[in-house]
């Protein structure tokens, strides 16, 4: 605890860092303010029927997702979600399309136009998605509308009040990626996760302490158990890497020599992070858009894939999970361009010719451990589906395993790494070490 709270005075004496972390704060704290925010003509008193059509199944998840905004009937009630649809569109296209293939080689240039694209069709999902919103508002919830309202106006008024709601989340999202730590739009995720959190961990334990059949205590403490072997399994999951060893040549330059030091290419098991998860998870959410503009609501199929404890429903989600971890991974990691550079820099991996033998080399590699990697994180994924089996709480059941917890860890992890990197840049150790200022110690060097 002592390393801890000195860790948290270096954090605090870095002037830049300090900043960055106040920034962050301020801004998830306006997320949170605005989750609260009604929209105008809404009586929050009456939105009970509303808040019991988001206490289970899918809608819970997108409630969580939204921090409690969904149930609210807040300006924020969208979230972050129709951005994240309108990214799984681009990059689907940036691999179809040769426009956007061009476009995404093109460099920073290239990437500001997709960005600006992407930021149009979140536009126009939005005005699909907004009034898709109203219309289950006013079945759900019709006493909670202002007497005398007229309803074409207020479709009007609200489309645009939701719409702007979440494109200012988008925006914070990503002010908090630039003047903040981490990454703003995971991070504000996140926050509407961690916000379900303290709610949902009451109703377990009142339900178990209540319920007399379903095991009381003891079924609690090894519930409690599990999580946190299923949360030091994502942990190990999101920090696993293979190190792929490189030789550099040595170079004699005048009475010096250059190279012929070892360094490796540390290949993580997970190298996608928890893109692929909300990516998954917002596929899912289809369903509920289907139903909104479909007659045939009784549909067999349709049903299952709302029941998020279907089997039909975590078998389209771990193959979701799976397909978008490979897809992932292959544009994250260009094994030709790494071979190129290793080659440019006189460097070689031991036993493998340079050029193209290297780059079929990392690509073997990284299809033998991206697979187990993609299962392990799919089988994570429906562990709420498993937990529901036990009688566990459908709340709290989100965060035995599932999307949520892979969201939290992979978050958690991605920020104290980037805290970690401005604490080693002024010569103190991190919050994953010790806290103590550094010394010059060897260290292991990666090439990549």
């Amino acid at each position: 605890m002592k390393k801890f709270i000195e860790t948290l005075k270096n954090c605090w004496k870095v002037e830049d860092l300090r900043q960055r972390i106040l920034i962050t704060i301020l801004f998830v704290a306006i997320y949170r303010f605005g989750s609260f925010v009604v929209l105008p003509g809404i009586n929050p008193a009456m939105l009970e029927k509303l808040q019991s059509q988001t206490s289970g199944g899918l809608m819970s998840l997108l409630d969580m997702f939204s921090g409690g905004a969904f149930s609210h009937a807040s300006i924020f009630a969208l979230g972050i979600m129709p951005y994240i649809s309108a990214s799984i569109v681009m990059q689907l296209l940036a691999v179809a399309v040769p426009y956007f293939q061009k476009m995404q080689r093109e460099g920073e240039s290239g990437r500001k136009k997709i960005n600006w694209y992407t930021r149009v069709l979140t536009v126009f999902i939005l005005l699909f998605q907004a009034p898709s919103y109203l219309m289950n508002l006013k079945m759900q919830a019709y006493g909670a509308l202002a007497p005398g309202l007229n309803w074409t106006a207020f479709m009007i008024t609200a489309t645009v009040i939701l719409a702007a709601g979440s494109m200012f989340v988008l925006w914070l999202g990503e002010r908090i990626t630039d003047k903040g730590v981490g990454n703003g739009i995971s991070l504000i995720i996140m926050i509407g996760i961690i916000a379900r959190l303290p709610q949902a961990f009451i109703q377990e334990t009142s339900s178990r302490f209540t319920a007399i059949t379903n095991g009381g205590l003891v079924m609690f403490i090894i519930e409690l158990l599990i999580l946190y072997v299923v949360v030091c399994a994502a942990l190990l999951l999101t920090q696993g890497t293979r190190k792929v060893p490189v030789q550099y040549a040595k170079r004699v330059v005048g009475n010096k020599q250059y190279g012929g030091a070892r360094q490796y290419i540390p290949l993580k098991l997970f190298a996608a992070n928890v893109m692929p998860i909300i990516f998954a998870q917002a596929l899912m959410f289809i369903p509920l858009a289907v139903v909104q503009y479909s007659t045939d609501a009784n549909n067999e199929i349709i049903r299952s894939l709302m029941d998020h404890r279907s089997l039909l429903y975590n078998v389209v989600f771990a193959a979701l999970i799976i397909a978008f971890t490979y897809f992932y991974t292959a544009i994250t990691l260009n094994p030709t361009q790494m071979a190129e550079d290793m080659k440019r820099n006189n460097g070689f991996i031991p036993g493998v010719k340079p050029g193209k033998d290297t780059a079929d080399y990392i690509d073997t590699v990284m299809s033998r451990i991206t697979f187990p990697g993609s299962l392990f994180i799919a089988f994570i994924a429906i562990m709420p589906a498993l937990a529901g089996l036990l009688n566990v709480q459908d709340a709290f059941a989100q965060f035995f395993g599932g999307t949520s917890l892979l969201i939290l860890v992979g978050v958690v992890v991605d920020t104290l790494q980037q805290i970690e990197s401005h604490l080693m840049m002024r010569h103190y150790d991190g919050l994953l070490n010790s806290g103590h200022v550094r010394s010059n110690r060897n260290a292991g060097v990666s090439a990549y």
